[in-house]
């Protein structure tokens, strides 16, 4: 269980798969961006896979199919199957089979994923709101999605549809930069209904829910790039999280959490599933991690250290940054962080 409000990221002395026995895995920012694997991504999980640690692929992703998310793990040289991924539509699809009757009809907004997770649970997808639907599941549709399908839920949920959201996403990582997600799509609906959905992805109990049933997991790590869905998720459900730092969330970010969104660990990539992490320590108001120091000085963060032969190097640098995390989340309390950190974030380099 993690403690309420943490202060510091913790230590372990053991790598990360060896002291937990499943990684629930994001995958738009932690596995792959835009199609393509994240590097150190396919290397890293092919050793905590053969050290042990079962894998688990858990998105907020619902545009496409656990069978389909599961080809593409292969392809890119992580091999999984479909029951190693849990989605978002299948989260929305469970809660929405426990309020409707079997056989109800759902005006769908999304792609094939959200329509599976749909027919699974004894529920039938519709296309236009003139078919009666009792319900609306909206999902990311990808890019193509046309502007038409928002004009549908409004109609449908105008005519009494009970509204249903995979997911509230603002943001999405991809190959060339960060794209719009289903959140942005869930605000046009909002803005022309008035109404508000009900969501079950990532960081709401309906999705730590069907991670918990699908994976048997008794002490997994939630592995995220995102603080407001990955880490927030993991506080909400009472586990411990790996923030990386391959997908949203920036050094600046980390900094200025508030208590819901501090990850337990932090690192730059996979490569901290293989690692102990170091601890950080604190001395009269100092944090100190590695070969680098943090400390509050007039309003500002203040980084010292570093040097040649000692805290040098990927892994040093993210010392630094456990350091900074550590001296700005005791500061803030159960705030956020609005020391300056500029000068000391741009030292690092991240």
């Amino acid at each position: 269980m993690s403690q309420q409000y943490r202060s510091r990221p913790l230590a372990s002395s053991a790598a990360l798969s060896e002291a937990y026995d499943t990684a629930l895995l994001d995958l738009d920012g932690v596995v792959y961006a835009g199609g393509h694997a994240i590097v150190h991504a396919v290397e890293s999980l092919g050793s905590a896979r053969e050290g042990g640690m079962h894998l688990a692929y858990v998105t907020n992703n619902a545009l496409r199919t656990p069978d389909a998310v599961a080809e593409h793990l292969t392809e890119l040289g992580v091999p999984a199957d479909a029951a190693d991924v849990i989605t978002s539509a299948q989260a929305v699809a469970r809660l929405m089979a426990d309020q409707l009757p079997s056989g109800a009809r759902v005006l769908v907004v999304g792609g094939e994923g959200l329509r599976v997770a749909l027919r699974e649970r004894g529920l039938v997808p519709v296309e236009s709101a003139d078919e009666d639907p009792v319900a609306v599941a909206q999902g990311f549709g990808g890019p193509d999605l046309a502007w038409g399908r928002f004009a549908e839920a409004a109609y449908a949920i105008s005519r009494g549809a009970v509204w249903f959201a995979s997911n509230t996403d603002l943001t999405i990582p991809g190959a060339r930069g960060i794209a719009p997600g289903n959140g942005a799509a869930v605000e046009v609906v909002r803005i022309a209904t008035g109404a508000e959905p009900q969501v079950a992805g990532k960081p709401l109990p309906p999705m730590h829910r069907e991670t918990v049933l699908r994976t048997g997991a008794k002490r997994p790590l939630v592995v995220g790039d995102r603080l407001d869905t990955d880490i927030e998720g993991a506080f909400n459900g009472g586990v411990d999280s790996l923030l990386v730092l391959t997908g949203v969330t920036d050094a600046a970010q980390l900094i200025a959490a508030v208590p819901e969104h501090r990850p337990t660990y932090v690192d730059r990539d996979l490569r901290g599933l293989l690692t102990g992490q170091p601890e950080v320590s604190e001395a009269d108001g100092a944090f100190r991690c590695g070969g680098w120091t943090a400390v509050v000085r007039e309003d500002a963060l203040v980084l010292e250290g570093g040097g040649e032969g000692e805290g040098e190097g990927e892994g040093g640098v993210i010392d630094g940054l456990r350091a900074l995390c550590a001296a700005a989340w005791t500061h803030a309390g159960k705030g956020s962080c609005r020391l300056d950190a500029e000068k000391a974030v741009a030292r690092l380099g991240l």
